[in-house]
C-alpha cells in the first residue's frame, strides 16, 4: 500500500536550548521544500549567531522520493548531524530541517556526549514544533459542457472533492484535488461520465 499521508511542519519552530557541561545547543525546526530553502535558514542562523563554531542540521525532504543530508560541520564524524536525523526519523516527518548551533563551553563532551547532545536538542526542537498530517494529492483537469454541471458537482458534492481553480467560458474546466489512494476510483468516475474529459496533472 503506498503511503498517501505524511507528517510535516507548516512553520519554524521555537528556540530550544540544551545545555551539556557549559556548551550550549539552540535547537531550530524548519519547514523546507528544497534546498534553497535549506541553505536560507542556515544563512539566518549564521546572521544571529556570528560566534558560534558549529551549525549541525540535518534534513528530509520528498515523500515518495526522499532526500535526506546530515552534515556535522566540524564536529566528530557521525556525532552530530546523524543523531539529529536520526529524530526526525523517529517523529517520522518530512520536508523539515533541524538545526542544532553550538557554543563550546570549554569542556570537551567526547562523541558519546556530543552524539546525545545533538540528539537530546533535536529532540526536544521537534517536541516544541507544531506537527501536522497532509495528504499526497493528485490532480486532474475536467473539461465538459455546460450541460454536465451538476452531474459533475455532485461527484464533487458526494466524494468531497476540492476543486482547485475553474475557468468558464465556451465549456466548463475544473482543476480538483483528490488523495492519492482515491485518484483511481474518482478517474474512472469522471472517465464514465459520457462527455467529461479528465487527464492527470504532472506536479
Amino acid at each position: 500500500m503506498e503511503k498517501d499521508s505524511y507528517k510535516t511542519i507548516t512553520k519554524a519552530s521555537e528556540e530550544t536550548l540544551f545545555k551539556d557541561r557549559n556548551s550550549k545547543f539552540f535547537g531550530y525546526a524548519f519547514p523546507v521544500n528544497n534546498e534553497d530553502d535549506v541553505r536560507r535558514s542556515l544563512d539566518l542562523l549564521k546572521k544571529k549567531h556570528h560566534s558560534a563554531r558549529h551549525f549541525c542540521y540535518a534534513y528530509q525532504i520528498g515523500v515518495e522520493q526522499i532526500k535526506f543530508r546530515a552534515n556535522d560541520d566540524g564536529e566528530p564524524n557521525n556525532s552530530a548531524g546523524m543523531p539529529i536525523y536520526g529524530q526526525i526519523q523517529s517523529f517520522e516527518v518530512t520536508n523539515v530541517l533541524i538545526v542544532s548551533v553550538r557554543y563550546f563551553g570549554g569542556t570537551k563532551l567526547g562523541v558519546g556526549g556530543l552524539i546525545n547532545a545533538y540528539k537530546t536538542s533535536a529532540e526536544i526542537t521537534l517536541q516544541v514544533s507544531e506537527i501536522i498530517e497532509k495528504t499526497v494529492d493528485v490532480f486532474f483537469k475536467l473539461n465538459f459542457q455546460y450541460d454536465l454541471m451538476n452531474k459533475v458537482m455532485r461527484v464533487v458534492k458526494e466524494k468531497n472533492l476540492k476543486i482547485v481553480s475553474q475557468k468558464l467560458e465556451m465549456d466548463c474546466e475544473y482543476v480538483i484535488s483528490i488523495r492519492k489512494k482515491d485518484a483511481q476510483m474518482i478517474f474512472e468516475i469522471f472517465d464514465n461520465l459520457y462527455k467529461v474529459n479528465i487527464k492527470k496533472l504532472e506536479a
